[in-house]
């Protein structure tokens, strides 16, 4: 098995693989290119993104500066806001439905690292999904941790941590996230 298919399987695999490391530099390569153009440049900035994020739907605005590990493991539906900074380490898929906004500095995180120091030390890891339902507004500031599912129609506080899955038609505020109303 290789070392991708061991990622793509939520198995423990080794970052430092060369395929993986390649997959890594071209998305940081188009992520580079992607912020350094002009904010009025709006069909190139298109054109990248449609390339780095080959599964992105229609009608979306992805501020800059945006930065994500492979772009390929990401997938976006119709219209999709995100301010600047948007972070999605997306090692494992990350799945985000239709009508989603995302405030600010926000991070999108799939990797685990072992908590066992030699495991570190070896440059292993595993990544588990992250799913966005539909109709969500995640707040700025907000860290959203491996395998964790949102429902649709939430809204995530600013500043939250989501560590678990948070149900449909939820508010979760908090570090870590929790349910405080449902709507």
């Amino acid at each position: 098995m290789t070392e991708r298919e061991k990622q793509q399987s939520g198995l423990w695999y080794s970052t430092s693989d060369r395929e993986l490391t390649e997959l890594v530099r071209h998305s940081q390569a188009l992520c580079s290119k992607y912020n350094s153009l002009h904010p009025s440049a709006i069909e190139e900035r298109e054109a990248l993104i449609r390339e780095l994020i080959p599964c992105i739907g229609v009608n979306f605005l992805i501020e800059q500066p945006f930065r994500c590990d492979y772009g390929i493991n990401l997938r976006i539906g119709d219209n999709f806001y995100s301010n600047y900074n948007l972070t999605v380490l997306d090692c494992a898929s990350v799945t985000i439905g239709d009508n989603c906004f995302i405030g600010p500095n926000t991070g999108i995180y799939t990797p685990n690292h072992p908590t066992d120091p030699e495991m570190r030390n070896k440059l292993l890891e595993k990544a588990l999904p992250i799913t966005i339902g539909d109709n969500v507004w995640i707040g700025g500031n907000v860290t959203i941790n491996p395998r964790v599912k949102i429902g649709s129609n939430c809204t995530i506080g600013s500043g939250s941590v989501v560590t678990r899955d948070i149900p449909d038609n939820s508010v979760a505020v908090g570090s870590p996230a929790r349910v405080i109303k449902t709507v």
